[in-house]
């Protein structure tokens, strides 16, 4: 049984595993932290439990496949239930948009605005699941090894037709006037750490997604689909090693053939790497592994934004009815300039709150609820953001600010009991995040399908990469697309080679054969007690029956 390691317990790694066990292999996973999950993991502390990243649940068709794929009912592993109302949507005090999973009351509140541009939401959405269709087919589900995987008559037809060089807001604002709307559609970009001003159009599916295939939610939290790989990966036979950073990623002759932990080689026919790629190219492999991708060609790549995030414990529940709220600054477009052009911390930050007690109240203690406030922020940069523990308690002072102003939590710095705050740093020193770039590398166009990181090692065999910073891209859904894309280019690689052996087997039984009839062919038996090889005299007498 060959063996294959894993380096790293994050989504993508987990679900390469989970799908390289069932495929046969033996399976080894190292994970740096105690748990697994990497930014899918969870804070625990005085009866509050959070998800420390990824809090929306999309496309749970990716989500199920995994378990799927192994024979078993994801319902005992992560169980679903639809968000409604998908989310709520604030413009400032008193000026909400709520956006539902449901048709006639998502036209209502699009009506509520003005026919027109309901029209123009729904002649957009019809517009962006043709640009899904065609992306799914060509792009997103498809792995890229060489130029002409790309460069040929139907991908670039295909891309033509996908209208990517406009950005997000742009491409809305053709079809839809009311700014709100447009905000709305063009702000889920950020999901996957770009602009929306930005962001090539094709990311406009995200919204898409929502509507169409809803917003869901796992009771425990998302750390139950890590959980859930985790426990089905060991019932299957991997081994799970947490708490064991890789050092290293050893590579002979050009190939991979481990990994360096605890200071020991670790051997494998074939590695696995679901560490961030700026990371591991610049940490874990030798200058010769890495091709291209040298500190020069990274350090020029773009990343994307990082997260400021309050973890917070209340001791009191409030009426929010929305799972999922946003509540965007006046200046939006100032907002977001000043974190991908000028690299501070936004004057009027917008944020994202996430109370999930309203649809599991296990994950705080009884009449409490737990609050997460995300703010998106730059990645870390020279003359950006130092996050020393002065402005970490400014900036934490002026998002409560604005949440208490603008939300139902008017008062919510009088109810904290438990809270803990992430910055780009511990993105970066827990996770190794380059640059504390939540996301990975901004899906920028020229950082996007053949020109993103590809799946399979381009300067190292028997080398292969998943999750977030590679081909697909961002986005949990995305990111087990990865984890398939690479698991099934190693097992494409594996059985090409077992193929070429049972081919070159083939041709030295074929000339052992020919060696054996030619030898046979020019001596004959060989004499009892003879000389092997000899051939036997005829004596006279032989032939008249002498002795």
């Amino acid at each position: 049984m060959k063996r294959v390691i894993v380096v790293g317990a994050g989504a993508a790694g987990l679900a390469a595993a989970v799908r390289l066990r069932h495929a046969g292999y033996d399976v080894a996973l190292y994970e740096k932290e105690p748990q697994v999950g990497g930014k899918m993991s969870r804070i625990v502390g005085d009866g509050f439990t959070f998800d420390v990243g990824p809090t929306i649940v999309m496309m749970p068709a990716l989500y199920r496949e995994v378990f799927e794929l192994a024979g078993r009912n994801p319902d005992d592993y992560i169980p679903l239930q639809k968000v409604e109302p998908l989310m709520e949507i604030s413009f400032g005090p008193g000026e909400r948009v709520r956006l539902s999973n449901d048709l006639s009351d998502l036209t209502a509140t699009l009506e509520g605005v003005s026919e027109a541009d309901a029209q123009g939401y729904f002649e957009y959405l019809a517009l962006l699941y043709k640009r899904f269709r065609i992306a799914k087919d060509n792009f997103l589900q498809r792995p890229f090894r060489k130029p002409t995987d790309f460069y040929n008559p139907k991908s670039l037809i295909a891309g033509f037709r996908l209208h990517t060089l406009g950005d997000a807001y742009s491409s809305v604002s053709r079809y839809v006037s009311d700014d709100r709307l447009r905000k709305a559609l063009a702000f889920q970009t950020l999901y996957i750490g770009i602009s929306p001003y930005e962001g090539p159009s094709l990311y406009m599916i995200i919204p898409l997604i929502e509507l169409l295939y809803g917003v869901w939610f796992m009771p425990g939290g998302m750390y139950a689909m890590a959980e859930g790989m985790a426990r089905l990966f060991e019932e299957l036979g991997g081994e799970l090693h947490t708490s064991a950073p890789v050092e290293h990623i050893a590579v002979e002759g050009g190939r991979a053939v481990g990994v360096v932990t605890g200071g020991e080689l670790v051997r494998a026919d074939y590695v696995v790497c679901d560490a961030d790629f700026p990371y591991a190219m610049e940490n874990l492999l030798a200058d010769e592994a890495r091709g291209r991708y040298t500190d020069e060609k990274l350090e020029g790549m773009e990343y994307s934004c990082s997260c400021f995030i309050l973890y917070l414990g209340l001791d009191k529940r409030y009426p929010a009815e929305a799972v999922h709220s946003i509540r965007f600054a006046p200046d939006f477009e100032r907002n977001i300039a000043d974190i991908f052009d000028d690299g501070r911390f936004p004057d009027d930050p917008s944020f994202y709150c996430y109370a999930p007690c309203s649809l599991d109240a296990s994950l705080a203690p009884e009449g409490c609820q737990t609050l997460y406030v995300l703010v998106p922020v730059p990645p870390l940069a020279e003359g950006g953001p130092a996050w020393g523990a002065e402005e970490v308690a400014a900036y934490r002072e002026q998002v409560l600010d604005l949440v208490e102003r603008e939300t139902v939590y008017e008062d919510v710095r009088d109810h904290i009991a438990f809270e803990r705050v992430f910055t780009p740093n511990d993105f970066a020193e827990r996770f190794n995040a380059a640059r504390g770039a939540t996301f990975g590398l901004r899906p920028t166009l020229r950082q996007s399908n053949y020109w993103r990181p590809h799946n399979k090692a381009e300067a190292c065999d028997n080398l292969y990469f998943c999750g977030s910073s590679t081909h697909p891209g961002a986005g949990v859904p995305i990111v087990l697309l990865s984890a398939r894309l690479a698991a099934e280019e190693l097992l494409r690689d594996d059985a090409e080679a077992a193929s070429a052996e049972r081919e070159v087997a083939g041709q030295v039984a074929v000339v052992a054969a020919r060696g054996a009839a030619a030898e046979a062919a020019a001596g004959g038996s060989v004499a009892p007690g003879g000389a092997p090889g000899a051939a036997t005299r005829a004596v006279p007498g032989d032939a008249e029956g002498g002795a």
